[in-house]
């Protein structure tokens, strides 16, 4: 009987998706979206990029149940889907050198090129330029200077949280920031 009733219920779920009922669609939408929205910001997203993959998704599940292309047995089967498909979504964006340049862009506010250094060089190109230069310097820091900035500027950790990670005090995790952050710029310039 109960099995009846599974089948029932997940049957008019897909009939209703498939009809485009705006009241179930509604529910299954407002029913996963902090869960998505949960992982992209715990994954160093915003709440703009949950939005996009979760559009997305939504659409992708929209499209497949409505042409056969995926059968749900339950309606958790239909929240498991779609988290599926936007967990990967969000991995594909993670694993995209368009965000990966963002990512490190927008960490690395402190090499913004000054328009005197322009000299007539497309800026566009000056920047990847730039962007290649503070790469392969991050990459050789030393293990302890490159852990401290991935936790403070790609996890947003705490320098409290960081200092207490190290078993240092606050002061002390700042200087060591500070002397990776020289170290860095050292490399990056001395590079060129």
């Amino acid at each position: 009987m109960r099995e009846t009733f599974k089948t029932n219920t997940t049957l008019k779920v897909v009939d209703a998706i498939k009809r485009n009922d705006s009241i179930t669609l509604k529910r299954i939408y407002n029913t996963n979206y902090p869960k998505i929205e949960t992982l992209v910001l715990k994954n160093n997203g915003t709440k703009a990029y949950a939005k996009d993959i979760y559009q997305e998704a939504f659409l992708a599940v929209w499209q497949n149940v409505r042409q056969d292309k995926f059968i749900p047995q339950s309606e958790s089967s239909i929240n498991g889907y779609l988290y599926t498909i936007a967990k990967n979504k969000w991995m594909d964006v993670l694993r995209s050198q368009g965000y990966k340049k963002t990512i490190m862009a927008s960490q690395m506010s402190y090499f913004e090129i000054k328009d005197e250094e322009n000299n007539g060089i497309d800026d566009d190109i000056l920047k990847d330029k730039r962007l290649e230069d503070v790469m392969h310097a991050f990459k050789n820091l030393g293990d302890a200077c490159r852990s401290l900035l991935r936790k403070f500027y790609f996890e947003k950790k705490s320098m409290n949280d960081i200092a207490k990670e190290l078993q240092l005090d606050s002061a002390s995790t700042r200087n060591k920031k500070y002397r990776c952050m020289q170290k860095l710029k050292d490399i990056a310039l001395n590079n060129n």
